[in-house]
């Protein structure tokens, strides 16, 4: 079988004023459907331009970067993305937020059904009772939380994360990737997800996906997470596996992060 998503040899560059920047050089990956992957690796790595291409909101300079045995060139309903910035509207109210990008998608439906997937897509996130509140009456893990329900709102095939709780406190943050892991379960949907955080990459991936630095950036490692689901972060904390893949990423991270000192 096919992977779903297959990044051949895929190099990014941009024109700057200083002359071509090389963010990522030569990118090769298979992602199989239903996979959760995770991006790690220190800053200006291009986790997020590996993102940016999958969701077509930029096209590689080399290379070719297929989704579902199609190339990718641009984005489509077929992959959503979360940012770390919610991005809702401030006067609309979370239904409305949603509903938007229903009827972008379900443009041939009735509004009783549009408005149904709405509800659903809430109700999913276990927001039913904010339904009628704007962004400005809810909390910022809330926010989230609405910004993910538009995404699955769409019935996306690939569901794309660029640091979803990274502006969020710590118990928030595990809140809400406890919920993504329910979810990711009722939906079965694919998933690639940009992060910083070792355990919250640990914790929800299938594979994590290691970068080397910038620029030229490229796929230093690949770890197979083959911790049994459904997790529980408490059992995985005491749990050998855990810590030893834990500190697998840590010591990749650190070694990138002296080579960067040394150069």
């Amino acid at each position: 079988m096919n992977p779903y998503v297959q990044l051949q040899n895929i190099s990014m560059a941009f024109n700057t004023k200083r002359g071509k920047f090389v963010a990522l050089q030569d990118i090769s990956l298979d992602i199989q459907e239903g996979e959760f992957i995770s991006v790690i690796g220190h800053s200006g790595c291009g986790k997020s331009t590996v993102l940016n291409l999958i969701a077509g909101l930029l096209k590689p300079t080399d290379g070719v970067l297929l989704v579902g045995g199609r190339e990718v060139d641009g984005p489509g309903p077929d992959r959503a993305v979360v940012f770390q910035n919610h991005s809702l509207l401030p006067w609309l109210t979370c239904f409305e937020n949603v509903l938007l990008a229903i009827e972008s998608v379900f443009k041939t439906e009735t509004s009783e059904q549009q408005a149904a997937r709405a509800h659903a897509a809430l109700e999913l996130v276990g927001l039913t009772h904010a339904t009628n509140k704007t962004p400005n009456e809810i909390s910022g893990g809330m926010k989230q939380r609405v910004g993910i329900a538009r995404a699955l709102a769409m019935e996306p095939r690939f569901l794309l994360l660029d640091e979803p709780f990274g502006a969020l406190d710590a118990l928030t943050r595990a809140h809400l990737q406890d919920e993504l892991m329910d979810i990711m379960k009722k939906t079965k949907c694919t998933a690639l997800m940009v992060t910083h955080d070792v355990d919250e990459a640990v914790l929800l991936s299938d594979r994590i996906v290691m970068m080397t630095n910038g620029p030229a950036a490229g796929i230093g490692e690949v770890l197979n997470v083959d911790l049994p689901r459904p997790r529980a972060r408490l059992e995985l904390a005491e749990s050998s596996d855990y810590n030893h893949l834990r500190s697998a990423v840590l010591k990749f991270l650190h070694q990138r992060h002296a080579h960067k000192q040394a150069a």
